[in-house]
Protein backbone atom coordinates (compact mmCIF):
# COMPACT_ATOMS: atom_id res chain seq x y z
CA UNK A 1 0.00 0.00 0.00
CA UNK A 2 1.22 3.48 -0.59
CA UNK A 3 1.27 6.68 2.00
CA UNK A 4 1.50 10.17 0.80
CA UNK A 5 3.30 12.65 3.25
CA UNK A 6 2.77 16.70 2.21
CA UNK A 7 5.82 18.43 4.08
CA UNK A 8 9.22 20.44 3.89
CA UNK A 9 12.21 19.03 3.01
CA UNK A 10 14.90 18.43 5.80
CA UNK A 11 18.34 17.76 4.14
CA UNK A 12 19.84 16.16 7.13
CA UNK A 13 16.73 13.91 6.98
CA UNK A 14 15.83 14.08 10.51
CA UNK A 15 12.57 15.03 10.07
CA UNK A 16 10.31 16.42 6.99
CA UNK A 17 9.57 13.71 3.95
CA UNK A 18 12.91 12.21 4.46
CA UNK A 19 11.76 10.70 7.72
CA UNK A 20 8.39 10.24 7.14
CA UNK A 21 9.00 8.44 4.02
CA UNK A 22 11.25 6.33 6.34
CA UNK A 23 8.43 5.53 8.85
CA UNK A 24 6.16 4.63 6.28
CA UNK A 25 9.14 1.89 5.11
CA UNK A 26 9.42 0.30 8.21
CA UNK A 27 5.50 0.29 8.88
CA UNK A 28 5.60 -2.17 5.68
CA UNK A 29 4.42 0.71 3.46
CA UNK A 30 5.85 2.49 0.04
CA UNK A 31 6.27 6.46 0.97
CA UNK A 32 5.82 9.09 -1.49
CA UNK A 33 6.00 12.54 -0.71
CA UNK A 34 5.02 15.90 -2.04
CA UNK A 35 7.24 18.89 -1.39
CA UNK A 36 5.87 22.05 0.23
CA UNK A 37 8.97 24.09 1.09
CA UNK A 38 12.92 22.84 0.78
CA UNK A 39 14.98 24.24 3.77
CA UNK A 40 18.54 24.95 4.92
CA UNK A 41 19.18 23.15 7.87
CA UNK A 42 20.94 20.80 10.03
CA UNK A 43 20.60 19.01 12.77
CA UNK A 44 21.03 21.92 15.05
CA UNK A 45 19.30 24.92 13.63
CA UNK A 46 16.90 26.23 10.70
CA UNK A 47 19.00 28.96 9.06
CA UNK A 48 16.36 29.24 5.94
CA UNK A 49 13.28 28.36 4.43
CA UNK A 50 12.23 28.74 0.81
CA UNK A 51 8.58 28.06 0.20
CA UNK A 52 7.15 26.05 -2.77
CA UNK A 53 3.99 27.93 -4.38
CA UNK A 54 0.35 26.30 -3.79
CA UNK A 55 -0.02 25.25 -8.09
CA UNK A 56 3.25 23.44 -7.50
CA UNK A 57 2.01 21.82 -4.49
CA UNK A 58 -1.42 20.72 -5.97
CA UNK A 59 0.30 19.59 -9.14
CA UNK A 60 2.96 17.29 -7.71
CA UNK A 61 -0.02 15.51 -5.37
CA UNK A 62 -2.25 15.13 -8.53
CA UNK A 63 0.29 13.14 -10.27
CA UNK A 64 0.83 10.90 -7.82
CA UNK A 65 -3.11 10.35 -7.55
CA UNK A 66 -3.17 10.07 -11.46
CA UNK A 67 -0.90 7.09 -10.94
CA UNK A 68 -1.10 6.14 -7.26
CA UNK A 69 -4.01 3.88 -5.44
CA UNK A 70 -2.82 6.02 -2.06
CA UNK A 71 -3.98 4.30 0.91
CA UNK A 72 -3.53 7.51 3.46
CA UNK A 73 -1.89 10.76 3.30
CA UNK A 74 0.08 12.83 6.24
CA UNK A 75 0.66 16.58 6.09
CA UNK A 76 3.10 18.34 8.39
CA UNK A 77 4.85 21.54 7.42
CA UNK A 78 2.75 24.15 5.18
CA UNK A 79 4.99 26.78 4.96
CA UNK A 80 3.11 29.26 3.77
CA UNK A 81 -0.75 30.27 4.61
CA UNK A 82 -1.57 29.96 0.61
CA UNK A 83 -0.36 26.70 1.03
CA UNK A 84 -2.40 25.72 3.95
CA UNK A 85 -5.53 26.86 2.23
CA UNK A 86 -4.13 24.43 -0.90
CA UNK A 87 -3.74 21.63 1.56
CA UNK A 88 -7.26 22.01 2.94
CA UNK A 89 -9.26 21.98 -0.50
CA UNK A 90 -7.29 18.63 -1.21
CA UNK A 91 -8.25 16.60 1.92
CA UNK A 92 -11.61 17.74 1.24
CA UNK A 93 -11.51 16.13 -2.36
CA UNK A 94 -10.10 12.67 -0.54
CA UNK A 95 -12.42 12.02 2.34
CA UNK A 96 -12.20 7.89 2.01
CA UNK A 97 -8.62 7.73 2.69
CA UNK A 98 -7.11 8.18 6.36
CA UNK A 99 -5.83 12.22 6.97
CA UNK A 100 -3.63 12.69 9.52
CA UNK A 101 -2.46 16.81 10.16
CA UNK A 102 0.61 17.64 11.72
CA UNK A 103 0.09 21.24 12.27
CA UNK A 104 3.83 22.08 11.93
CA UNK A 105 3.77 25.81 13.02
CA UNK A 106 7.57 26.42 13.94
CA UNK A 107 10.75 24.49 14.15
CA UNK A 108 12.24 22.99 17.52
CA UNK A 109 14.73 26.17 16.88
CA UNK A 110 11.68 28.85 16.73
CA UNK A 111 11.57 30.02 13.03
CA UNK A 112 8.29 30.15 11.92
CA UNK A 113 6.93 27.17 9.45
CA UNK A 114 3.68 28.47 8.15
CA UNK A 115 4.42 31.38 6.76
CA UNK A 116 2.17 34.46 8.14
CA UNK A 117 -1.04 32.15 8.81
CA UNK A 118 -2.65 32.54 11.98
CA UNK A 119 -4.30 29.87 14.15
CA UNK A 120 -7.73 30.85 13.01
CA UNK A 121 -6.69 30.96 9.31
CA UNK A 122 -5.16 27.31 10.01
CA UNK A 123 -8.21 25.76 11.79
CA UNK A 124 -10.64 27.14 9.20
CA UNK A 125 -8.58 25.91 6.35
CA UNK A 126 -8.70 22.14 8.02
CA UNK A 127 -12.55 22.70 9.54
CA UNK A 128 -13.83 18.85 9.41
CA UNK A 129 -11.40 17.88 6.60
CA UNK A 130 -8.58 15.32 8.87
CA UNK A 131 -9.29 12.32 10.87
CA UNK A 132 -6.45 13.79 13.53
CA UNK A 133 -4.12 16.75 14.57
CA UNK A 134 -1.65 16.18 16.43
CA UNK A 135 -0.58 19.76 17.83
CA UNK A 136 2.77 19.26 20.40
CA UNK A 137 1.93 21.68 23.29
CA UNK A 138 2.92 25.23 22.02
CA UNK A 139 0.76 24.48 18.81
CA UNK A 140 -2.43 23.12 20.84
CA UNK A 141 -1.77 26.57 22.90
CA UNK A 142 -1.96 28.68 19.95
CA UNK A 143 -4.75 26.80 18.05
CA UNK A 144 -6.96 27.07 21.24
CA UNK A 145 -5.75 30.08 22.19
CA UNK A 146 -4.88 29.04 25.94
CA UNK A 147 -1.63 27.84 27.60
CA UNK A 148 -1.11 24.29 27.98
CA UNK A 149 1.20 23.00 30.38
CA UNK A 150 -0.55 20.02 32.47
CA UNK A 151 -2.68 16.94 31.42
CA UNK A 152 -5.70 18.92 32.68
CA UNK A 153 -4.98 21.94 30.19
CA UNK A 154 -3.77 19.65 27.28
CA UNK A 155 -7.50 17.99 27.53
CA UNK A 156 -9.40 21.44 27.66
CA UNK A 157 -6.89 22.44 24.22
CA UNK A 158 -8.12 19.08 22.78
CA UNK A 159 -11.54 19.68 23.56
CA UNK A 160 -11.40 23.62 22.19
CA UNK A 161 -9.90 22.63 19.15
CA UNK A 162 -12.51 19.97 18.59
CA UNK A 163 -15.09 22.23 18.87
CA UNK A 164 -13.30 24.83 16.49
CA UNK A 165 -12.65 21.73 13.90
CA UNK A 166 -15.07 18.62 14.22
CA UNK A 167 -11.42 16.96 14.31
CA UNK A 168 -10.39 14.58 16.69
CA UNK A 169 -7.14 16.17 18.42
CA UNK A 170 -4.10 14.30 19.89
CA UNK A 171 -2.10 16.10 22.01
CA UNK A 172 1.25 15.45 22.23
CA UNK A 173 3.27 15.97 25.95
CA UNK A 174 6.28 15.20 25.24
CA UNK A 175 7.32 18.44 26.81
CA UNK A 176 5.54 17.92 30.30
CA UNK A 177 7.18 18.18 33.16
CA UNK A 178 7.57 14.94 34.53
CA UNK A 179 6.39 12.08 32.91
CA UNK A 180 4.97 12.44 29.05
CA UNK A 181 1.48 11.80 28.39
CA UNK A 182 -0.46 12.14 24.70
CA UNK A 183 -3.82 13.04 24.64
CA UNK A 184 -6.73 11.96 22.47
CA UNK A 185 -9.81 13.95 22.35
CA UNK A 186 -12.45 12.51 19.60
CA UNK A 187 -15.68 14.48 20.57
CA UNK A 188 -17.05 12.22 23.30
CA UNK A 189 -13.86 10.36 24.66
CA UNK A 190 -11.06 11.45 26.14
CA UNK A 191 -7.45 8.46 26.19
CA UNK A 192 -4.02 9.29 28.06
CA UNK A 193 -1.32 7.56 26.83
CA UNK A 194 1.95 7.59 29.04
CA UNK A 195 5.01 7.05 28.45
CA UNK A 196 8.33 7.16 30.75
CA UNK A 197 10.40 10.16 30.56
CA UNK A 198 13.57 9.29 28.16
CA UNK A 199 16.78 11.99 29.01
CA UNK A 200 17.37 11.68 25.30
CA UNK A 201 17.32 15.67 22.80
CA UNK A 202 16.13 13.87 19.64
CA UNK A 203 15.18 15.89 16.40
CA UNK A 204 11.84 14.84 14.49
CA UNK A 205 9.82 12.82 16.83
CA UNK A 206 6.84 14.82 16.08
CA UNK A 207 7.26 13.95 12.59
CA UNK A 208 8.06 10.36 13.33
CA UNK A 209 4.86 9.90 15.17
CA UNK A 210 2.67 11.46 13.31
CA UNK A 211 3.85 9.71 10.31
CA UNK A 212 3.18 5.90 12.54
CA UNK A 213 0.30 7.21 13.71
CA UNK A 214 -0.82 7.48 10.15
CA UNK A 215 0.41 4.15 9.53
CA UNK A 216 -1.06 2.72 12.32
CA UNK A 217 -4.61 3.74 11.75
CA UNK A 218 -4.42 2.20 7.95
CA UNK A 219 -3.53 -0.71 9.89
CA UNK A 220 -5.82 -0.96 11.95
CA UNK A 221 -8.61 1.07 11.24
CA UNK A 222 -9.49 2.39 14.67
CA UNK A 223 -7.91 5.74 16.11
CA UNK A 224 -7.56 5.46 19.41
CA UNK A 225 -5.83 2.16 18.92
CA UNK A 226 -3.52 3.89 16.41
CA UNK A 227 -2.37 6.20 18.60
CA UNK A 228 -1.71 3.80 21.40
CA UNK A 229 0.69 2.03 19.39
CA UNK A 230 2.33 5.39 17.50
CA UNK A 231 3.05 6.14 21.05
CA UNK A 232 4.66 3.06 22.15
CA UNK A 233 6.85 2.61 18.69
CA UNK A 234 7.92 6.38 18.95
CA UNK A 235 9.15 5.74 22.47
CA UNK A 236 10.97 2.78 21.22
CA UNK A 237 12.85 4.58 18.66
CA UNK A 238 13.45 7.75 20.20
CA UNK A 239 15.74 5.33 22.79
CA UNK A 240 17.18 3.74 19.43
CA UNK A 241 17.68 7.52 18.23
CA UNK A 242 21.47 7.98 17.48
CA UNK A 243 23.70 11.10 16.98
CA UNK A 244 25.19 11.46 13.35
CA UNK A 245 26.30 15.28 13.57
CA UNK A 246 27.04 18.12 16.05
CA UNK A 247 23.43 18.82 16.72
CA UNK A 248 20.37 16.32 18.39
CA UNK A 249 20.30 12.64 17.85
CA UNK A 250 17.96 11.71 14.69
CA UNK A 251 16.21 8.84 13.74
CA UNK A 252 17.60 7.23 10.80
CA UNK A 253 16.24 3.84 8.37
CA UNK A 254 18.94 1.76 10.17
CA UNK A 255 18.49 2.72 13.92
CA UNK A 256 14.10 2.41 13.38
CA UNK A 257 13.07 -0.41 15.59
CA UNK A 258 10.35 -2.73 14.03
CA UNK A 259 6.75 -2.20 14.65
Amino acid sequence: MILVTIAGFDPSGGAGVLLDTSVFKALGFHGTAVLTAVTVQNTSTVVRVRTLSPRLVRDQFLALKRDLAVAGLKVGMAGSAANIQEIGRLLARHTDIPRVVDPVLRSSSGRALAGKASALHYLRALHGRAEVLTPNLAEAARLSGRPVRTVAEMRDAAAAVFDRTGIPCLVKGGHLPGAPVNLLYDGKHIALFGIKRLRRDVHGTGCFFSAALLGFLVRKGDLFAAAEAATEWTHRAIVSSIRIGRGRAVFTPLSIPKP
